[in-house]
């Protein structure tokens, strides 16, 4: 999924959650939960397909990564003394996004980024259909919107 769905769950989860070696667990398992699900990202075959990556990852640094977030600030901040829970939520919710980082954009084939890189793979589902592939993500911010 993108960081825009991913980010938010881990902040609604670490402010629902305060206790951090339960959260931090749970925001992991998220992200590949939400990855599980057939989603359109920027990154979908970025490690096979090496050409695509460097649009992406603009997409990615520009759009995508600043909104998610605007998108906590907005949902879990604003209007709010400053909370560190949400930030450290959204952190950990891209952190599996960030670690396979070295392996896509610096060709890092370490064995602990390898081994990650392949599970992370696994544990994703993508669909080249824009309109199906964003419209879970959407979902998954509504029901953000109505737990937070």
């Amino acid at each position: 999924m993108l960081s825009i769905a991913h980010g938010p769950t881990g902040a609604l989860i670490a402010s629902k959650i305060p206790n951090p070696v339960i959260s931090i667990p749970l925001i992991l398992a998220s992200h590949y939960l939400e990855d599980r699900i057939p989603h359109w990202d920027v990154g979908q075959g970025l490690s096979s397909q090496r050409k695509r990556k460097r649009s992406a990852f603009l997409q990615e640094l520009f759009f995508d990564f600043p909104l998610s977030i605007v998108l906590v600030y907005l949902f879990f901040q604003a209007g709010r003394p400053f909370d560190w829970r949400p930030w450290l939520g959204w952190f950990v919710g891209l952190l599996p996004d960030f670690i396979e980082f070295p392996y896509l954009f610096l060709n890092h084939r370490g064995f602990l980024i390898k081994k990650f890189a392949a599970f992370h793979t696994w544990s994703h589902r993508s669909t080249p259909n824009k309109f199906w592939g964003l419209l879970p993500q959407v979902l998954v911010l509504l029901l953000i919107l109505l737990l937070k």
